[in-house]
């Protein structure tokens, strides 16, 4: 895919999931899950309510599609060191989500993150695994 048509494609789904049309963009996630790719520039969308429908996409495709969540990591594992708190807590947010040892490994690092409320996040994801 040529870098205008990923544009456009991005554009696309995030203005489907600003109109609340999720279960499409589910529907097209589990017909090409190359579209997996595009989750990390899917989180930097401006608008608040895409950044928040990524969330309710991946509790989705999670259940329906748990084999298939894990191809979205590459992408939000450099959106953990972005300058924006909101977007390393985003991403470290969809990773708890997908939940494999792998993603989770991923969010050790933010338990030290500068903005407080993205460790208390990643810390209290992490303490769900830990047996009390």
């Amino acid at each position: 895919m040529n870098e205008v048509s990923e544009q456009k494609l991005h554009k696309v789904i995030g203005d489907f999931i600003e109109m609340g049309h999720v279960e499409n963009i589910v529907a097209m996630f589990r017909h090409d899950p190359s579209l997996y790719a595009m989750t990390g520039a899917l989180l930097r969308d401006e608008r608040l309510v895409v950044r928040m429908g990524m969330t309710i996409l991946f509790e989705e495709l999670v259940v329906c599609r748990p084999e298939e969540v894990p191809l979205a990591i590459p992408s939000l594992v450099p959106l953990l060191s972005d300058s924006a708190s909101y977007i390393r807590g985003d991403a470290a947010n969809l990773l708890a989500i997908i939940a494999t040892p792998a993603a989770k490994e991923y969010l050790v690092p933010l338990v030290d993150d500068p903005d407080p409320l993205v460790a208390e996040m990643v810390r209290e994801i992490l303490q769900e695994d830990t047996p009390h």
